[in-house]
């Protein structure tokens, strides 16, 4: 991998990383299980999805990995669109059913505990591979093909997507103020 990719993805992931925690910071458990609507998220969903695809992206980029180099043109140029597409919120995105949140972990904090997990991973992966990133894709659901290092640059964009969600969340008139709420 590039230097200059190196750096970039270290950097945002870490940066995604510590806008999620900073907007979960100090949440108790009414306040993380809060739905906005029917149909829309809690901030433990979000950090569930999150999770879910962290772990999921790492799994199939390190499979990508031990498949032959393919022909990438479809994917040149897709590191700004991802910077710029993928963080926005005016945009609904529906996830794919196996990364939806079902309550995979007992607890918020567990599932914070499972992100971080995921994170030092993918931080550590980025770090120390050797490997053509740029030589192996797999397609996303909406974005297309994208090549293994813009892949782990969408895991920090999509972070960074649900850390504004949550941000939203924590906005909404009816969300949880009282401080007797139980963790």
């Amino acid at each position: 991998m590039e230097k200059a990719d190196r750096d970039q993805l270290q950097h945002s992931l870490t940066e995604s990383r510590a806008l999620l925690l900073e907007a979960v910071n100090g949440l108790i458990g009414e306040q993380r299980t809060f739905r906005p609507a029917e149909d829309r998220w809690s901030v433990a969903d979000c950090v569930e999805h999150l999770t879910v695809v962290e772990q999921f992206v790492l799994q199939r980029i390190q499979k990508a990995l031990d498949e032959r180099p393919a022909q990438l043109a479809e994917t040149l140029g897709k590191d700004q669109e991802i910077r710029d597409r993928v963080p926005r919120r005016d945009e609904r995105v529906m996830a794919p059913e196996q990364a939806k949140p079902i309550g995979r972990w007992p607890d918020c904090e567990e599932s914070l505990r499972q992100f971080e997990a995921a994170r030092e991973r993918t931080l550590r992966f980025s770090a120390e591979t050797q490997a053509d990133l740029r030589s192996r894709a797999f397609p996303h659901p909406t974005l297309g093909p994208l090549d293994c290092c813009q892949w782990l640059l969408f895991l920090a964009a999509h972070c960074e997507r649900h850390a504004r969600q949550v941000e939203e969340v924590k906005s909404d008139p009816s969300f949880p103020r009282r401080l007797g709420a139980t963790a």
